[in-house]
C-alpha cells in the first residue's frame, strides 16, 4: 500500500470539509416533522458502521501490536455506538413528546 502524498492529503481534507458544510446545510433545511425519520435513518447508518468496524477490527496484529486500521476501527466503533445510543434517546424523547400531545395532556 502506497503512502498518501501531500497532494492526496489536501484532496482528502478538502472533500471532508465540503462534506461537513454540505451536511450542515442539509440538516438545517429539514423541517421539524421529518426529524424523527431522519434520526431513524442516521441510527441505521450508524448500525452499519458498527458492524463494519467490528468486522474491520478483526485484523492481523504485527508482533502483538494492532495496526493503524485496527485503531481507526476501534475509534469508529466508539463514535458510532455513542451516535446510536444518543439517537435512540433523542428519538424516544421526541416520540414521547408527540404521544403526550395526542393524549390530551
Amino acid at each position: 500500500m502506497e503512502p498518501i502524498t501531500l497532494s492526496g492529503l489536501i484532496v482528502l481534507i478538502t472533500v471532508f470539509a465540503l462534506a461537513i458544510f454540505l451536511g450542515f446545510e442539509l440538516i438545517t433545511k429539514v423541517p421539524p416533522t421529518l426529524h424523527t425519520p431522519l434520526m431513524s435513518g442516521a441510527n441505521a447508518i450508524s448500525g452499519i458502521t458498527i458492524v463494519g468496524a467490528l468486522i474491520f477490527s478483526n485484523t492481523d496484529y504485527n508482533d502483538g501490536n494492532p495496526g493503524f486500521a485496527a485503531w481507526l476501527a476501534f475509534f469508529a466503533l466508539i463514535l458510532a455506538t455513542i451516535n446510536v445510543v444518543g439517537g435512540f434517546a433523542v428519538t424516544n424523547r421526541m416520540l414521547n413528546m408527540i404521544a403526550g400531545k395526542r393524549g390530551g395532556k
